[in-house]
């Protein structure tokens, strides 16, 4: 068992959780410059309590406000890539003014979740684009997203995209059938799945999801932010507003 800290070094850590916390509230209201002088005034601790205490709802706002600002620095200089879908592995409008992009997985309960979300997103927003790109990352999921390359080659993505999440696990019997529903070619399919293009695909899409920094599926990327999880119509369709008021 673990020795318990001592009172001293809670309360040495609650005073540096204050400090820390203060100086991102101050750089994030005034930049680092204004939290440098702020910090050089002699303004101590009795000030961070008492305006944390009065305004405690800025604290998880600072932390949703900083976590935007490492994602949008991760996306710097790769953001045009990860918008570039491959050939076919999109629906919406291909030329909209917004990009929605999707990191998913067919065994990913979360992401069967949000592919309703998306397709209403889709109607409702005309000039949205949507690019898929298949990051499994579950035991088995390898084998539907390399088909979901197949049919998107063959033109037929958005059709066996949806069948492949309205049939549930990824299994074989579901594979062979979500491609006989939207009339896959599956001699062409077999001998695509093997390709060096394909499996390039699958590996840039599992790096770019590490340079990004996410841990799992769904994950996003629209107007220059990146963020996790099956979050919701109305969420996603906040942050394409967002995007387009840029």
């Amino acid at each position: 068992m673990k020795d318990r800290p001592s009172a001293g070094s809670d309360l040495q850590m609650q005073i540096s959780i204050r400090s820390i916390a203060f100086t991102a509230l101050i750089s994030l209201i005034f930049g680092f410059t204004g939290a440098a002088v702020w910090s050089a005034s002699g303004l101590g601790d009795s000030q961070t309590r008492e305006y944390l205490l009065k305004n405690p709802d800025l604290l998880p706002q600072m932390a949703e406000r900083y976590q935007q600002q490492q994602n949008a620095e991760k996306l710097t200089g790769i953001e045009e890539q990860v918008k570039t879908p491959f050939p076919g592995a999109e629906f919406g409008n291909p030329n909209g003014s917004v990009t929605l992009v999707e990191f998913t997985d067919y065994a990913c309960g979360y992401c069967r979740m949000s592919e309703e979300h998306v397709a209403k997103l889709v109607q409702e927003n005309p000039d949205l684009r949507v690019v898929i790109r298949e990051w499994p990352i579950f035991e088995g999921s390898d084998k539907a997203a390399l088909v979901a390359l197949a049919a998107a080659e063959q033109g037929k993505y958005p059709a066996f995209h949806r069948a492949m999440f309205a049939k549930g696990a990824p299994t074989d019997a579901a594979i062979a059938a979500s491609a006989a529903e939207v009339g896959l070619d599956m001699a062409k399919a077999r001998e695509f799945v093997t390709s060096s293009q394909a499996q390039a695909e699958l590996a840039k899409n599992t790096e770019l999801a590490r340079q990004i920094g996410f841990s799992g599926t769904p994950s996003w990327v629209v107007g220059g932010q990146a963020f996790e999880g099956a979050i919701g119509f109305d969420a996603l369709q906040e942050a394409v507003d967002a995007a387009k008021a840029q």
